[in-house]
């Protein structure tokens, strides 16, 4: 049976992609950020995935205003990265595990999630950018499968967080009785806070964002009990990003142990974060390991 060894939240800022892309990432303004990365690097090396997991949004590259499903996902065995007006990252095309998405899809259904179904996606920065976080150099391939999960967090009504943390629970039933034996990494991606425009544009709550790293490993039921509409006063209008962390934290179950986190102020205009999640999975691989 398939196994959920970890769970990754991060910040998917676009310009953190520009700066890797760049050879930036020595500079002054981002070399704190990407020291922080570090240690989560090095440890998620050493636990390479079969498949990820990867929760995020779409930002009107794919799916048009016209058309924003609460919950979908992708199925296809091929995703093309987007051109997002500067022409596509020069990082890989991202692969897909589509026997591992429809086992996914059939059993969200089944347990009363409608997932509209993306048989072809091309992915943004939204997915590109966690999986830069996990990956930097990933040559001519990333070192996973992928399965995209989108959400919407653009356009009211986004789906309430309870109900994002709901999902995440029955993603992680869903990966565990796949019948393969593979390993499975989640990613939830967003946050931290931050808005992009209006009077309140440049807002970061460092309180807020705080609270919530610490809360996500120990307390995730408090922070599915948040209204959408104090996400976004606390948060700002894109922080309510952070509900997708609630879908990976709902899926790696209740016994985790935190592996590393950081966060920095300001990325770009916004408050950016990691924190990664070991599963008993992984704590039990390491034991087996020991006794051999």
């Amino acid at each position: 049976m398939a196994e959920i060894i970890w769970g990754l939240a991060t910040s998917h800022v676009p310009s953190i992609g520009a700066a890797m892309d760049g050879k930036k990432t020595e500079d002054e303004l981002w070399k704190p950020l990407f020291d922080g990365y570090g240690p989560a690097r090095e440890w998620m090396a050493q636990h390479t995935p079969d498949v990820a997991v990867v929760v995020y949004n779409d930002h009107a590259n794919a799916l048009g205003l016209e058309m924003i499903p609460t919950f979908s996902i992708g199925t296809a065995d091929h995703y093309d990265v987007a051109d997002e007006g500067y022409g596509p990252r020069q990082v890989p095309d991202v692969v897909g595990a589509p026997d591992l998405s429809e086992h996914v899809l059939v059993n969200l259904v089944d347990e009363g999630f409608d997932m509209t179904v993306l048989q072809e996606l091309d992915v943004d920065h939204g997915l590109t950018v966690p999986l830069s976080v996990y990956t930097p150099e990933p040559g001519d391939a990333w070192p996973c499968k992928v399965v995209p999960i989108l959400v919407n967090v653009l356009q009211y009504p986004q789906p309430t967080a309870q109900r994002c943390l709901q999902l995440g629970e029955a993603l992680g039933r869903a990966i565990r009785s796949f019948p393969k034996d593979i390993k499975v990494a989640v990613f939830g991606t967003g946050g931290m806070s931050h808005q992009l425009s209006g009077e309140r544009a440049g807002l970061i709550n460092q309180e807020f964002d705080r609270n919530f790293l610490e809360k996500i490993e120990t307390d995730p039921q408090s922070l599915a009990e948040i209204s959408r509409a104090d996400y976004i006063k606390e948060a700002g209008s894109e922080g309510i990003e952070m509900i997708m962390w609630l879908i990976m934290r709902g899926a790696l179950g209740d016994n985790i142990r935190r592996i590393h986190d950081t966060y920095h102020v300001p990325a770009s205009n916004t408050a950016a974060a990691l924190a990664l999640f070991a599963t008993d999975a992984v704590a039990e691989e390491g034991s087996e390991e020991a006794a051999a």
